[in-house]
């Protein structure tokens, strides 16, 4: 399989499809998350191919009473929730986001605003679903009142900033840096440690994937370029050992033995070792190197990437998410029947919040542009250069 460019994919199409797979890797990673690749082949008789039901079948209210949640039949799950909450902060914003915007914006939205929950299956806050790491943000910075800017200090180090990060990498589209840095300082607020430096290299991965001609190949160089500690050395490591692999059959356990030194969780997903979800500058989340890494397995295609992330199991809507938006980014197309069925069993709008994304990231580089041209003329009258304008 040789890598895929998408040269001529236009930005509204790369939004759209980094959203839209976002959300439809989400639902189909969501019935199996928290398991092994043994016993997904298991519970479903071989690998998963689409979308199925939840693991408990009808029992899925019950059988989790910590997490009584309807995952599978195509519901997204609070990764797409939180996704599409930052995007309506960047509707109202209009404009690059930090720390504050999320405690002036994301917070009351999670807060106040009732909307169609799909694992609850009726109208809630999305604060009822979201779960414990991502409650930190409200009980931190609502009730706490702490420093958006370090609210994320002292929550268990995971991927709860980076799985809704993608439309930074969005408005920063072609930017990777600037999607890094962007993403660090929003990411302030809810992460910290290898946490919240996986926010930032995932913003700055799909930020990669929107310019023209990407590769998977050059968006692993620009998440290399960027990332810190053993974020970096993980995603080195587990997309050296992608490259091997042309099938994500058999790259589930080989990329998990090269994630497995830098990551904290340990080998039973639902039982983590004492060290789980703790900072550190040696370690990394699992779920930002087996995305990149199945994207790279893949050679960027969408369905291939996505089923290999689902099928390695553990974290695997996040992982999913992650995948789907990168190869979604890459101008890889996500299948029509997986986006409609998930469209409709989650009753969202799945193309609604790409659009407004597209419009708003449009008028922020209108801005940056004057902005930059500001700073030019200014540099230019100190003697720093001519200005050719």
């Amino acid at each position: 399989m040789q890598p895929k460019t998408h040269q001529s994919t236009l930005l509204d199409e790369r939004i759209s499809g980094a959203l839209v797979g976002a959300a439809v890797g989400d639902a189909l990673g969501g019935p199996v998350e928290g398991y092994s690749p043994e016993q997904i082949l298991e519970r479903h008789g071989g690998r998963v191919h689409g979308i199925v039901g939840p693991w408990h079948g009808d029992d899925w209210r019950t059988a989790r009473p910590l997490a009584p949640y309807h995952k599978g039949d195509g519901h997204v799950t609070d990764d797409t929730l939180m996704t599409h909450a930052l995007v309506r902060v960047y509707a109202r914003v209009r404009d690059h986001l930090d720390a504050y915007a999320i405690a002036g914006h994301l917070v009351p939205d999670l807060m106040t605003e009732p909307r169609w929950i799909p694992e609850l299956e009726s109208e809630a806050l999305p604060l009822q679903r979201i779960f414990l790491a991502e409650k930190w943000l409200v009980t931190r910075i609502h009730y706490g009142h702490a420093d958006p800017r370090e609210a994320g200090t002292g929550n268990i180090v995971n991927c709860g900033a980076a799985m809704y990060m993608a439309p930074v990498g969005l408005v920063n589209a072609a930017d990777p840096r600037a999607a890094y840095a962007e993403a660090l300082d929003i990411a302030g607020a809810h992460q910290s440690s290898y946490g919240r430096e996986a926010a930032g290299v995932l913003a700055a991965a799909v930020a990669a994937a929107c310019t023209p001609g990407a590769t998977p190949d050059s968006v692993v160089a620009a998440c290399l370029s960027l990332a810190k500690d053993g974020t970096r050395a993980a995603i080195e490591r587990v997309c050296e050992e992608a490259s091997r692999h042309t099938d994500f059959e058999s790259a589930l356990r080989p990329l998990r033995e090269a994630v497995a030194p830098y990551d904290t969780v340990g080998p039973d997903y639902r039982a983590p070792s004492l060290g789980a979800r703790r900072p550190s500058r040696l370690h990394a989340i699992e779920e930002l190197p087996v995305a990149l890494g199945m994207m790279v397995v893949a050679r960027g295609d969408y369905r291939h990437a996505v089923l290999g992330a689902v099928n390695y199991g553990r974290d695997c809507d996040s992982i999913a998410t992650m995948a789907g938006a990168l190869a979604g980014a890459l101008g890889s197309p996500v299948p029509e029947d997986w986006a409609k069925t998930v469209a409709e069993a989650s009753r969202l709008d799945l193309w609604e919040p790409a659009a407004s994304l597209t419009t708003v990231t449009r008028e922020i580089f209108a801005r940056d542009v004057a902005r930059r041209r500001t700073h030019e003329q200014a540099f230019a009258s100190l003697g720093g250069r001519e200005c050719s304008d």
